[in-house]
């Protein structure tokens, strides 16, 4: 029973209760509303090749990829420099937008992937270098740290044309070169690489460094230190 202000008794409807709970709710999903901040749209996509391109026009590009590469040289220098005797070190190099540039065949296709088209790509051996890992990569040779390559490139199908496309650009001093089996799923290349480096170490080598452009080229440990290459053109899980 609720009381009038005169003292009288009045009848307790039982609908009052849940009115005010609506009212309550409503109060509660309305303050919800407010406070939720709205939802940003997607960067157009013709907006978004717009910037990759700017960001590798301007040279930005180029000298983000050396001034990591810088960084991994002073790394290897050091490292190289307080060797412990009997100590076998090695670096490890993805291949793809870490050696070997893409970037001519990305730009022609405006980003879009299209599997025939990097076939014939990567069979025409013909992908340029890029040269400030380059530079890395004969530094590890001079301070004698093995290289060792790791991509998800396919082997047995693209093997030959890689070790042709790697020679020609003077990538031949590597003490090995380990590419993906033809049915290793795309999306579990970080752990296929993990398993390449975990079984360098079992042979002796101490990884000093492992420098790549994705993310799954240096998840999973068993290197000293990891180097990330800016890589804005796609993306490897």
């Amino acid at each position: 029973m609720e009381t009038h202000r005169n003292g009288r008794n009045l009848p307790h409807h039982p609908d009052c209760d849940a009115c005010r709970g609506c009212v309550v709710a409503m109060c509660l999903a309305l303050a919800d509303c407010a406070s939720a901040p709205p939802q940003a749209s997607p960067l157009n996509l013709a907006q978004a090749r717009a910037s990759v391109s700017a960001y590798c026009d301007s040279g930005a590009y180029d000298r983000d990829v050396a001034d990591v590469a810088a960084q991994v040289g002073r790394w290897l220098e050091e490292r190289a420099a307080r060797r412990r005797p009997g100590e076998r070190l090695a670096a490890v190099f993805d291949v793809d937008e870490t050696l070997l540039s893409n970037a001519p065949l990305i730009r022609r296709l405006e980003y879009a992937y299209a599997p025939r088209e990097w076939e014939r790509w990567f069979s025409d051996a013909d992908a340029p270098v890029i040269e400030p890992v380059r530079e890395v990569y004969e530094l590890a040779g001079r301070l004698g740290i093995a290289t060792m390559l790791v991509t998800g490139r396919r082997d047995p199908a693209e093997r030959a044309a890689t070790e042709l496309n790697l020679r020609r650009r003077g990538l031949d001093r590597h003490e090995h070169l380990a590419m993906a089996p033809a049915g290793q799923p795309r999306g579990e290349m970080a752990a296929f690489k993990t398993s390449i480096r975990r079984a360098f170490e079992g042979v002796g080598y101490v990884i000093v460094a492992n420098v790549g452009d994705q993310h799954s080229d240096l998840r999973g440990g068993h290197a000293e230190r990891t180097f990330k290459l800016p890589d804005p053109f796609y993306l490897v899980e």
